[in-house]
C-alpha cells in the first residue's frame, strides 16, 4: 500500500477520493483548506479506523507548503483548485490573477516540494487533477479553464522531462494527469455564479444576463453527474495501475465528446 498525499481534500471530488483511498488501506495524508472541513472527514477516519489524516495546509503560504517535505510520499496529488467565471472581454484582471495563483503556480510548488523527496528515493508518482475543460474550455469560465490549460502544458513537459530523469539516473517517477468532466459537487454552480457578483454594473454582457444564466442552467443541469464513482476509480488506477497512464478522464461520454471537439477543431 502506498503514501498518498493529497491536496485540496476538505470538499468535493477530493473529499471523496482521500476517503476511498483510505478505505482501500492506503495512508492517506489529506490536506483541507478550512479548519471547519478536518470534523467530518475525522469522524469518518475514527470510525472505520482508516489510516487517514487530515490537517489543514493552505498551498498559497510557504510555511505550509513546506510541510511536505515532512511527508514520505509515494503518491502526490495535485488537487486544489479555485475558479472564477466572467466574460475576457471585462472581467477584472486581478481575478483571473487570483485564480492562477492558486491554480498554477502554488500547485507547481507543492509538486516541486513532493518532488524533491521522490528524486531522493528514485520512486514516486505525481498525479495532477486538472479537468477536461482543460482541453476545450467554456465560455465565461476563462480564469478556470485557462488555469487548467496551463497545468496541462506543464503536465505533459514534466511527463517528459521526468521521463529523461528516470532514463539517466535511473528514477521512477510517473505523471499522471486526471480530467474530471462534470460532476454535481456544488463547485462549478458557485463558479459560474461568480461573474454575476461584478458584473450587473461593469459588464458589457449585463443586459443579456438572464439569457446567460438560463442558457447556463439547463447545460451544467444536463451535463453534471452523480454519483462520483467514475471519476473516483481513475484517481485509485493513478495511484494502483502497475503502469500508470498519463491521462484519465471521466466520465466517459464527455471525454468521447471532447476528443471529437478536438477533432473537428473546436
Amino acid at each position: 500500500m502506498s503514501n498518498v498525499f493529497i491536496t485540496g481534500s476538505g470538499s468535493g471530488l477530493g473529499k471523496e477520493a482521500a476517503i476511498v483511498l483510505a478505505r482501500r488501506g492506503h495512508c492517506v495524508y489529506a490536506s483541507v483548506h478550512y479548519e471547519d472541513e478536518i470534523e467530518s472527514m475525522q469522524k469518518i477516519a475514527t470510525e472505520e479506523k482508516l489510516d487517514l489524516h487530515i490537517f489543514k495546509l493552505d498551498i498559497l503560504k510557504p510555511e505550509d507548503r513546506n510541510m511536505i517535505l515532512n511527508y514520505d510520499i509515494d503518491a502526490f496529488i495535485c488537487n486544489a483548485a479555485i475558479g472564477d467565471s466572467g466574460s475576457v472581454i471585462d472581467i477584472p484582471i486581478n481575478r483571473i490573477e487570483n485564480v492562477f495563483e492558486t491554480n498554477i503556480f502554488a500547485n507547481l510548488q507543492t509538486i516541486q516540494l513532493a518532488l524533491k523527496n521522490m528524486i531522493s528515493r528514485k520512486n514516486g508518482r505525481i498525479i495532477i487533477v486538472s479537468s477536461l475543460v482543460g482541453r476545450i474550455p467554456f465560455p465565461f469560465l476563462s480564469p478556470y479553464c485557462a488555469s487548467k490549460f496551463a497545468l496541462e502544458g506543464f503536465g505533459i513537459c514534466l511527463k517528459n522531462e521526468l521521463k529523461l530523469l528516470n532514463k539517466l539516473s535511473g528514477t521512477n517517477i510517473s505523471v499522471s494527469l486526471i480530467e474530471p468532466g462534470a460532476y454535481a459537487t456544488g463547485f462549478n454552480k458557485e463558479n459560474i455564479e461568480k461573474k454575476y457578483e461584478w458584473m450587473q454594473s461593469k459588464s458589457y454582457f449585463v443586459p443579456y444576463s438572464e439569457f446567460i444564466r438560463k442558457n447556463e442552467t439547463k447545460i451544467w443541469n444536463f451535463l453534471e453527474q452523480k454519483p462520483y464513482d467514475s471519476i473516483i476509480r481513475k484517481y485509485i488506477h493513478a495511484v494502483e495501475d502497475t503502469c500508470p497512464h498519463f491521462r484519465y478522464t471521466a466520465p466517459w461520454w464527455q471525454a468521447f465528446g471532447v476528443q471529437l471537439g478536438r477533432i473537428f477543431g473546436m
